[in-house]
């Protein structure tokens, strides 16, 4: 008799156990749904608050979100911090990543972004957006064979592409290389006929 009433107890426990998270994970969908009900309406600040009662420090998902709400308000330095924390809960989720360098960019931490797309790209070696705006950094420092490098995997990724195209004959074209300049020049021009940048730079290669 003894054992069914704590086998008892312990069912009444695990049963309590059960319903409580079940409210809770309730409670959580609920709130998710009413803070993607005010970013639609751009009622940032009541987003965000719809989410803080079920903030933790280490959850990722609700880091994610609040990086993005406040990257949405314009906070860009509370959103690099809780994508920060996003990024360190889950080192290999891409979106993290992506999201981190957005409040990043605004904040002019371009060290930082291009340590974001180094990380991107060390997990995911042909993903075209890292290589192709880590080329632009680089192309805006003036290193222009570094940046030849990424826009060249942007290329080879999509032959066809004319942003790829059009930035890896410039920057083939500022580090000197003409010949090689001319035909991605020739091959954006086929993509964008008339395009007033790669005649400029087709031009230049030229002479």
């Amino acid at each position: 008799m003894e054992v069914l009433k704590k086998l008892f107890t312990v069912f009444i426990c695990l049963f309590a156990m059960l319903q409580a998270r079940a409210q809770s994970e309730a409670a959580l969908q609920r709130a998710y749904k009413s803070s993607y009900a005010d970013e639609a309406k751009k009622n940032y600040a009541e987003a965000i608050n719809d989410i803080k009662p079920f903030y933790s420090d280490g959850d990722y998902e609700s880091n994610l979100r609040l990086g993005w709400l406040y990257f949405l308000s314009k906070n860009y330095t509370a959103a690099e911090s809780y994508y920060a924390k996003a990024v360190r809960i889950k080192p290999n989720a891409l979106e993290a990543k992506f999201g981190y360098v957005k409040p990043l960019s605004l904040l002019a931490s371009w060290d930082k972004v291009l340590t974001q797309y180094a990380a991107i790209l060390k997990i995911d070696p042909q993903n075209t957006q890292a290589n192709y705006w880590a080329g632009v950094i680089f192309y805006n420092r003036k290193h222009y064979d570094a940046a030849a490098k990424y826009f060249s995997k942007v290329v080879s990724l999509y032959p066809f592409d004319y942003d790829g195209n059009q930035m890896l004959g410039w920057a083939y074209l500022m580090a000197g290389n003409k010949a090689q300049a001319r035909v991605y020049f020739e091959q954006a021009l086929i993509i964008k006929p008339e395009d007033t940048s790669c005649t400029d730079g087709l031009n230049k290669a030229k002479n």
